[in-house]
Order: C-alpha cells, then structure tokens, then sequence
C-alpha cells in the first residue's frame, strides 16, 4: 500500500508547534488538526491539544512534533501542507490544501471538497 501525504508541516510550522507543546496542558501527548463546519466558506480548521490518540486518527510524526487528524477530517486534509507564518501584526498557522476550493474574504473559513482519488495525492 502506497505511503500517501496527509499532511506536511514547514520547518516554522514544526518549530512553531514544538513551542506550543512545550508549555501544553499537562495531559497533552499531541497537536490534534480538524475542521468543522462554521463561517460563510462552509468549514474551518481547527487545533487543539490531545490527550490520547483515538482508535481512527491518522497520526503524522515530522520534523520532531507529532500531529494527530481527525479521522473524520482525513478526506479533507490530504495533501496538506501545515505552514506558520509571523506578518507585521499578526502570527498564525496556515493551510495550502489541494481540496481546498474557495475561501471568505476574511480568509477564516474554506470551502473544501473532500478527495475522492488517492492517486491525486502526492506520495512521500
């Protein structure tokens, strides 16, 4: 079976994250990434700690830090790539998704089609 991408982290990203997790909660283990259905796009992306690791997550280990996917967000999140990115007044974690099809004006919620083609999706 081949090795496909679910998600990829920048080098900021991954440097970002170990920064979070470095004063996490106590009983978290990982940085879990999702979505859900909320603002004029149709989803956003969500982040939170985890505490443990579901029986269906898809679990990706980069660049020393370790990312849990909602097993129901996978579909959507293929291909991924994980970015943060410092601007003059703000900071923020991006996404450039392949599956991502449109976003809002404000850029806080995307409209996402889910992938339905494995062979789309690049391989590491």
């Amino acid at each position: 079976m081949a090795n496909f991408s679910s998600l990829t982290l920048t080098d900021r990203a991954a440097e970002r994250v170990n920064e979070i997790m470095s004063t996490k909660q106590k009983d978290a283990i990982a940085l879990r990434v999702g979505i859900k259905k909320g603002g004029c796009a149709g989803f956003e992306y969500t982040m939170d700690y985890a505490s443990q690791i579901e029986p269906l997550d898809e679990i990706v280990k980069s660049k020393g830090v370790t990312i849990l996917i909602d097993s129901k967000a996978l579909l959507f999140l293929l291909g991924t790539e994980m970015d943060y990115v410092t601007e003059k007044m703000s900071s923020k974690f991006t996404f450039s998704n392949p599956n991502q099809t449109s976003a809002c004006g404000c850029g806080e919620s995307v409209e996402i089609t889910p992938i339905t083609d494995l062979t789309l999706v690049r391989v590491n």
